[in-house]
This record gives structure tokens, sequence and C-alpha cells, in this order.
């Protein structure tokens, strides 16, 4: 029979295993072992987001400079826009066996074999590099309507990762470093076989977010279903069926108050904070700013087991200052609400260096 779950119960759930209670993780790659993974993105009103995922999490001790550090080290990669830790590795690459599944992919590869077989000898005798500082020989032009068009060398190296040829060993800056796999990740990886490892990224999944709506869109990147793991579970109230970390279950709950970022895996389906959370969110940074209703990028703010606002802020480093231009409350704050919030505002402009203008 399903568990039966309380709202209130399943929110603490999903904040627990994001590990946003009152408790905070120890060390980066800890954390991002049991997160599974920090999604990249460049946007930076603020902070880069897996910057702000991880100082959320471990506070004021962690700097960016600690990322680039953990891949450097061999305890972190980087595959597909996400930093995941070395210790999932061989599911990862598992559960790829067969890449490319699309037909588009595969003839594009396929007619550049030989730039293939290019760029890993490129590789084999430069060692890492980036991606402008090796050679374009592709026989056929990778074409697309974004900004991935003709830009050969980023695309065949993007597929390599995929395939398990090439990875990422560091970046200069923003810009990655690729290196031949063989010299970054370790030595005599065994790799479950495929539907092992699909199963094993879904439990490592479960684990991460704690409870899970069953079915639903899939996502690109990192989905939010984990249809065969855990236990199931229904939510009094809520329309359809869930999973659960049973490991989550009966278990205290001690709450606190955090910024998020906008691409937290705890909003990230935005379906689930609806249900779970009544939050309604919507990333507005592509919006004109004449029609955004909480700023170009928000942050949710989480207090206890419940999201209860959304912070409109701006780091203007040139000035250096940390502009709050809003706070937007979902619902009424308390004093216990408004000092947490005060508290983390005070926290996110000392950790970025820059003073805090309301």
């Amino acid at each position: 029979m399903p568990v039966e779950l309380a709202v209130e119960e399943a929110r603490r759930i999903a904040v627990r295993a994001q590990l946003l209670a009152a408790e905070r993780p120890v060390g980066l790659v800890a954390l991002v072992e049991r997160l599974t993974v920090l999604q990249l993105d460049p946007t930076a009103a603020i902070a880069p987001s897996a910057d702000l995922v991880a100082w959320s999490r471990l506070g004021g001790g962690y700097h960016p400079s600690q990322l680039d550090a953990g891949v450097r080290a061999r305890e972190l990669f980087e595959l597909d826009a996400f930093i995941r830790p070395m210790s999932q590795l061989p599911v990862v690459l598992g559960s790829l066996a067969g890449w490319p599944v699309h037909r588009r992919h595969r003839e594009w590869l396929e007619a550049n074999d030989s730039f293939r077989r290019d760029l890993l000898a490129e590789l084999g005798e430069r060692g890492e590099s980036l991606s402008r500082d090796l050679p374009d020989t592709a026989v056929v032009g990778w074409q697309s309507t974004g900004w991935t068009h003709d830009r050969n060398v980023t695309q065949m190296l993007e597929f390599l990762t995929l395939t398990g040829e090439v990875a990422i060993s560091g970046r200069s800056g923003r810009q990655r470093l690729f290196d031949l796999a063989e010299r970054v990740y370790p030595a005599g990886l065994v790799l479950p076989d495929k539907t092992a490892a699909l199963r094993q990224r879904e439990e490592l999944r479960l684990r991460a977010s704690g409870i899970v709506r069953k079915g639903g869109t899939v996502v690109p990147g990192e989905p939010y279903q984990a249809d065969n793991a855990g236990v199931p579970a229904v939510v009094a109230g809520l329309p359809g069926q869930w999973r659960v970390d049973p490991e989550q279950l009966d278990r205290p709950f001690n709450g606190r108050t955090a910024l998020l970022s906008p691409f937290d895996r705890l909003v990230h389906d935005r379906v689930r904070a609806e249900q779970l959370f009544g939050f309604e969110y919507v990333l507005e940074m592509y919006k004109p700013a004449a029609k955004r209703r909480w700023g170009y990028y928000a942050l949710p703010i989480l207090h206890g087991d419940r999201l209860v606002g959304k912070l409109d802020a701006t780091a203007d480093r040139k000035g250096g200052r940390l502009v709050v231009n809003a706070v937007h409350a979902d619902q009424p704050f308390t004093a216990d609400i408004t000092d947490g919030v005060e508290a983390e505002l005070s926290a996110l402009a000392a950790w970025l260096g820059l003073d805090l203008v309301r």
C-alpha cells in the first residue's frame, strides 16, 4: 500500500533531502554527493547558480574556487552543464551507453568521423585545451538555429564528453578545458549495464529530492522523475502518484531560512513546488521589465518548511553593493520570518563582499 503523507510532512521530506534544514552539511564534495548535481548556469545577477546552491547549504565558508579545485582534484567532474561527484561517474557513464540515440546526432558523428579522430589526436598531443585552440576539420558543419550553429569544434567536444572519450579537465576563467577522458577519469572504471545504471540514477535522484511526482514532463539534463525508486506514496489533498525515499520517513525536522537559486532543485520542478508548497514561480529574466512581477533573477525564500516569498536583488560589483529592490511576500511575514530573511540578506552580502543597500 502507498505511504500516506500529510502535505506538511511531504514538504519537510523535500527540504531535509535537499540539505536545507537547520543542520548544515560539511564540505563541498559531500554536498554534491548528496545532491547528485550542481547545475551550471552563467547568469550572475547575484552569483552563478551553482555557487548560490552551494552557499545556501554550506554558508560563508564556501568559496567559488572550490568548484574548480574539486574538478582539478578529480573529486568532482563536469558533464553536460552539471557538476557531479566523481564517485557517481560509473553510474552516469553507464546510463549513457549507446549514446547518441537521436538520428540527427548519430548521422552527424558518422559524417565527421575523421574530424572526431583529428580532435582526439590533437588532444592526445596537446593535452588539455580550450575549444578555440583546436582545429576545425569538420566535413559537415553543425546546423542549428541557435548559438551552436557552425560551432563544430565545440559541438564535437560536447558529443565526445557524452560518449566518454573526452572529459572536461577544469576551467580557465569561464572557459572549459578539454582533455582525453583517460587522463581525467580514474583508471579501471567498471560501468554497470545501462538498465542498472538508469535505476541507480533514479535512486540517487530520489535520495536528493526526498519525494517526487510520478510521471510528468522529462526535462533535459537531469530529469525530476524517479518512477522506479523508493516506495509509492500519496499526499493528502494532492493529485497524482508520488515516490518517496523511505529513509526520510518519520524523521524529526528543524528548519531555517534560506535564499535559493532560481535553479535550485527544491523549486526546479515548478509543478511540484506549486503542489507541495503553494509556491508559484517563473524565472523572469527573459521577460520585458514591465511584465516582471518579482524581478529579473528573483531568489525564492525558504523559511522552515514553507516557501514564503521572492527576493529581487542585484549585485552591483563595480559599486560594491548588493542592492535589494524588493522582498515579495507570498504570505504575511511574521517577526520570525522577517528576522530570518534579514539575517540571510546580511550573510549573502558578506559572502559576496558587498555592502547591503535596500
